[in-house]
């Protein structure tokens, strides 16, 4: 017979060995009450100048995979300067007194900046679930690691994304502006998010991402979808009936016709590669 120990081992040896992140549960929304405060009379406006001029600078957004490619291995130590600058500026807004439309640019855009400075900080990485700083046993990825504060507040990416932007504003559309730096995710927007121009980048994100095959696609084997629409099903309505709907309301037409015709098994894919050239 085995003995105790032994027994004990080989189990937690199976469980560790069929743990995947691909297979476990997104983080649910789960609202970080402090967040909602805003002041809806502000007039002030965030300077993301320089997030511009870095993605400028080093976001391919002509490959011709149309998955646009952020240049890691190019970025000067200038440039890795000027990012960090911005993001260290970004911790000493007052982000409470801002109305909604300013919050919403400054989260997608310090979330997106930060992700960036994450893989540069970490580079040369196949892939950034390879970079294992998120704190607990079982965690992969930078996700969960405290990366910065704000109002005195430490903050990690999900934080950022399941605790403040997805409870908050309660858009779907969120998901195809936040960029994890993989190829399977949607496409890192190629100018900052304002107050002025997200209600049009969120449309023009979720056009792109729907009617290109790593989001949506249909092969001899039926109908296969972004791991996205898996992971976050309850923003998309919690139900295939709505999930559909959503995807035929920005799909061209063929793609619409196809998807409101469709009643087979759905598939989904998601591909971690790093988004670079």
């Amino acid at each position: 017979m085995l003995s105790r120990s032994l027994l004990t081992s080989l189990s937690f040896f199976t469980i560790f060995a069929c743990w995947s992140p691909n297979l476990s549960a997104a983080p649910r929304a789960e609202l970080w009450s402090y967040w909602q405060n805003h002041n809806a009379t502000s007039g002030r406006r965030i300077d993301h100048t320089r997030w511009g001029l870095f993605l400028g600078r080093y976001l391919d957004t002509m490959h011709p995979s149309g998955i646009y490619r952020l240049k890691y291995a190019a970025v000067t130590e200038q440039d890795k300067a000027l990012l960090g600058e911005y993001l260290t500026d970004l911790a000493t807004v007052q982000v409470s007194q801002l109305n909604r439309p300013e919050q919403l640019a400054f989260w997608v855009n310090l979330y997106n900046a930060l992700t960036v400075q994450v893989v540069l900080d970490h580079f040369p990485v196949s892939s950034i679930r390879a970079i294992d700083i998120s704190p607990g046993l079982f965690r992969r990825g930078p996700w969960d690691a405290k990366l910065m504060r704000v109002e005195g507040r430490h903050l990690s990416l999900n934080d950022i994304e399941h605790r403040i932007l997805r409870p908050v504003w309660q858009d779907s559309r969120l998901h195809y502006v936040l960029n994890c730096a993989s190829l399977g995710c949607p496409n890192l927007p190629p100018l900052p998010v304002s107050a002025s121009n997200s209600e049009q980048l969120l449309e023009q994100s979720a056009r792109h991402f729907i009617n290109h095959a790593r989001g949506v696609s249909f092969t001899a084997g039926g109908l296969t979808l972004s791991s996205i629409y898996d992971w976050y099903e309850e923003d998309f309505g919690n139900s295939r009936a709505d999930l559909m709907k959503h995807l035929q309301s920005y799909a061209r037409p063929k793609l619409a016709n196809k998807l409101k015709n469709y009643r087979g098994g759905i598939a989904y894919r998601y591909d971690w590669q790093l988004n670079a050239p």
